[in-house]
């Protein structure tokens, strides 16, 4: 790339919020906290950092380059889930918060989710059993939609109805210990 006015050779680190992102479309907008123009965030940078969707309003570190098209993403360096989303899903709602920080996070990958419907299912690593994910728990956890094989971690509990992920993260942002499990 020719540097020309208005563009920089070097990503520059800028903090912001997430406009919108379409994980069907493959991008979306970050806006940043200094102004200027919207930021394009395309699908591979986000999976370059382990996720494949981000939920409207996160909060998301990133380094962008100014390109002949416009300011772009290049890298993530971080994500944080939107303020005031609170779940309504009542057996999340109801959980303790520190309670929940002491369960483990364990390797799964995603069977099927719709958004449309609001759920799907995931699979523990080395377990057959199916675990329930509810769209409100992406929510506070920072995502949008999830993949059919995508790997994440997650917290279980028992639920109401059964087993469910309380917490979803993405697969790279968090280490496992040999078991699966997080080293907490």
């Amino acid at each position: 790339m020719t540097q020309t006015e208005g563009q920089s050779a070097e990503p520059v680190k800028v903090a912001g919020s997430v406009k919108w992102f379409d994980p069907v479309k493959g991008f979306g907008f970050v806006v940043s906290d200094a102004g200027g123009t919207d930021i394009l965030l395309h699908v591979n940078v986000l999976r370059n950092f382990g996720q494949s969707s981000v939920a409207d309003g996160a909060r998301i570190e990133l380094m962008v380059q100014h390109t002949e098209r416009g300011v772009q993403a290049a890298t993530v360096l971080s994500i944080t889930p939107p303020d005031g989303v609170s779940p309504k899903l009542p057996d999340i709602a109801e959980l303790n918060r520190d309670e929940l920080a002491n369960t483990p996070l364990l390797a799964a990958r995603i069977k099927w989710f719709d958004k449309g419907k609001g759920f799907g299912f995931a699979n523990v690593f080395g377990r057959s059993e199916d675990v329930f994910v509810h769209v409100d728990v992406l929510r506070q956890s920072g995502l949008s939609d999830l993949a059919p094989g995508e790997a994440i971690a997650m917290r279980v509990i028992e639920g109401k109805r059964g087993r469910m992920a309380a917490e979803v993260c993405a697969w790279e942002a968090v280490k496992l210990t040999d078991d699966g499990s997080s080293p907490e």
